[in-house]
């Protein structure tokens, strides 16, 4: 059968009219997602290799759990939610905003950090802290806000176990999250300071200085238990982003990056 020019005209105008109609409607969905400072490594990576699996894009936005939260509260229109601290994705529930209670994707740890040059050694139990703070080789220590970053609180738990934390106070400086807290002592800014593990690993920053893991145990009552968890609002690429998540391949990189990955009944 031979079709008249009118014909192939007709269907070449169809299609284009299908790909017109359906291209807003892909690019709308490009979910903004809040993930916890401490992320900023592993979930780039995890991000571009969905994207590559599935030709779905995301928008990350990294910050504080703390103030991720307050913001969601207030209608902003994250459409999944990476808390450092599972007690905001619990808190966020409570007020219905969720789809459930999310699901725990892993455990953080915390230690200290020194920069190259520094006069400050990196040990895990801070006994070269304690003695530079009594020799005033410490004029500024790193650490995230404990009033918003569950990092910040898991490191002010460890000052405090140490005995350390009225001594060193005068001399912190505060990120505004995990991931400035991290810069603020791998740039030199100052001597030293108790950041996410998961930040450390990633090479750009592990070539600037030398990290020593702090027992969790250190921190118990801080525990860095980060759960994940659809909004209301979640559209499709959000839905397909947070099971991507719980694959083994993705788990893999968390791992990679230092987190301490729950059982798969651990929710």
């Amino acid at each position: 059968m031979v079709y008249s020019r009118s014909f192939w005209c007709f269907l070449y105008v169809l299609t284009l009219m299908f790909q017109l109609c359906g291209s807003p409607a892909q690019a709308a969905d490009i979910p903004p997602i809040a993930a916890a400072a401490d992320l900023q490594f592993a979930l780039s990576k995890i991000a571009t290799e969905f994207q590559r699996e599935t030709g779905r894009s995301l928008k990350l936005t990294f910050g504080s759990s703390g103030n991720f939260t307050r913001q969601i509260e207030q209608g902003a229109p994250f459409e999944m939610f990476l808390s450092a601290d599972e007690n905001y994705v619990f808190r966020l529930a409570e007020h219905g905003l969720t789809w459930n209670r999310g699901v725990l994707y892993a455990i953080g740890r915390v230690g200290l950090f020194v920069p190259n040059g520094s006069t400050l050694s990196a040990d895990p139990e801070l006994k070269d802290l304690r003695a530079a703070l009594t020799d005033g080789r410490i004029r500024r220590f790193a650490i995230a806000n404990p009033d918003h970053a569950p990092y910040g609180r898991a490191a002010q738990a460890v000052l405090k176990t140490a005995g350390l934390w009225d001594i060193i106070k005068p001399k912190l400086v505060l990120g505004e999250n995990a991931s400035q807290a991290m810069q603020f002592a791998a740039s030199g800014a100052s001597q030293g300071g108790i950041v996410p593990r998961s930040l450390s690993l990633a090479p750009e920053i592990a070539a600037l200085g030398h990290f020593a893991l702090i027992p969790a145990t250190w921190h118990v009552h801080e525990p860095l238990r980060q759960r994940m968890v659809l909004m209301r609002s979640a559209g499709a690429t959000a839905e397909a982003f947070y099971f991507y998540l719980q694959r083994p391949e993705p788990r893999e990189i968390l791992r990679r990056y230092g987190f301490v990955l729950p059982e798969g009944n651990d929710q």
